[in-house]
């Protein structure tokens, strides 16, 4: 199966819209460890006003690159398409927004994929600890690279709802608001259950070899396995019903005991799979799986959850949550609104019945974008 596989990171897309945005060496991260030499890969959309204050900054889910939206320089489809760009929920006729590909990433910013300038060799695992601290601190740089002092708006939602929030924890006085998408304060143990998994798929694929796989033979059986799981966790059960039902891909084999794909969920996640696994790397996916499960807002506290919140000095605040989601269940972006709403800035809570689960904010158009719309037009 794997062999069919053709890999295809870094993206072979026309990126003429990314640009790159290097670090002051060394960069120091957030659990100990220090990266030699860095690079933050982002794109720009709008222009930056006169005072420079109209900038809004999105962080991705784990997977995406930096390119969210078409442009003039790269007429390719972004991830997050419907959202942004003139007249879209995040007008761009009125904001300069940049979304930066995350640190540990694999499509332009530096990774474990990346080559360490001293070794000549990549990072692979011996790349340091990753930290969703250190993500929001990328994207960080990249604004200030950029001459912006303070961010109308930090976004991000999965992944990067949470080094949204790390951004408003880390940089207070930097940022006005607070969007966070799908997310939470930390991970909850069926979440890391889940990723724990999906590494043990990759890790235990004898070409990963401890991480010192070639471009050319990753382990993509692993890494094919594993998003087969990530899948499963991203959508809703009700929608796997309302899509796919008993639906057959092909007749019953008339084999006794065939185990080939019959039905349509089947063919869906193999289609899928089969194509991430060809283009993303898989110590980056490691990497970036592992930073989700040690964020936690409370160690920003001392402990404590609310102490870690009340570092947050935002204006204004959106949190968004859907009611499918059991990978960041409803209830954890309630209890982020809750903490702050007893703060000093105006928070509203949206709980959204998209049956889409937790990629709800990629497939549900109609209800992110009418709620999105309301907070930037409103700002």
């Amino acid at each position: 199966m794997s062999s069919a596989i053709k890999i295809g990171y870094p993206p072979t897309r026309n990126a003429g819209a990314t640009r790159l945005c290097p670090i002051p060496s060394p960069l120091r991260m957030h659990r100990g460890g220090l990266l030699p030499h860095a690079q933050i890969a982002y794109e720009t959309w709008g222009r930056l006003s006169p005072a420079k204050d109209n900038a809004v900054l999105i962080y991705t889910g784990l997977s995406p690159s930096a390119h969210a939206a078409s442009s003039t320089e790269d007429t390719n489809p972004g991830w997050w398409e419907y959202m942004l760009g003139p007249g879209k929920p995040i007008d761009t006729n009125r904001y300069f927004v940049i979304c930066v590909n995350s640190l540990g990433s694999c499509f332009g910013s530096t990774g474990p994929a990346s080559i360490n300038r001293i070794t000549g060799q990549p990072y692979g695992v011996n790349f340091p600890e990753l930290a969703i601290e250190d993500i929001a601190g990328g994207g960080r740089e990249v604004v200030s690279g950029l001459g912006i002092t303070r961010l109308h708006t930090v976004v991000g939602a999965s992944l990067g709802g949470m080094a949204a929030l790390a951004f408003a924890i880390a940089y207070s006085n930097e940022v006005g608001g607070l969007v966070s998408i799908s997310a939470g304060a930390s991970a909850t143990p069926f979440a890391i259950a889940i990723r724990s998994l999906q590494r043990e798929l990759i890790r235990s694929d004898p070409a990963w070899n401890h991480g010192n796989y070639s471009v050319n033979d990753p382990p993509t059986e692993g890494m094919r396995l594993a998003r087969k799981l990530g899948l499963t966790s991203y959508r809703s059960a009700l929608e796997w019903q309302q899509r796919f039902g008993r639906q057959r891909s092909q007749p019953k084999s008339d084999k006794v005991n065939s185990f080939d794909p019959e039905f349509e969920v089947e063919s869906y996640l193999e289609y899928n799979a089969v194509k991430f696994a060809g283009n993303f790397d898989p110590n980056c996916y490691l990497f970036l799986s592992r930073a989700m499960d040690w964020f936690d807002v409370a160690e920003h506290g001392a402990g404590d959850l609310k102490a870690g919140f009340e570092k947050i000095k935002t204006r204004r605040n959106l949190i968004i949550g859907v009611e499918s989601d059991f990978l960041f269940p409803i209830w954890q972006q309630e209890e982020i609104a809750d903490i702050l709403k007893q703060g000093q800035g105006e928070t509203t809570f949206v709980s959204l019945p998209s049956v889409q689960g937790h990629d709800a904010f990629l497939a549900d158009e109609a209800r992110f974008a009418a709620v999105m719309a309301e907070f930037f037009a409103t700002g």
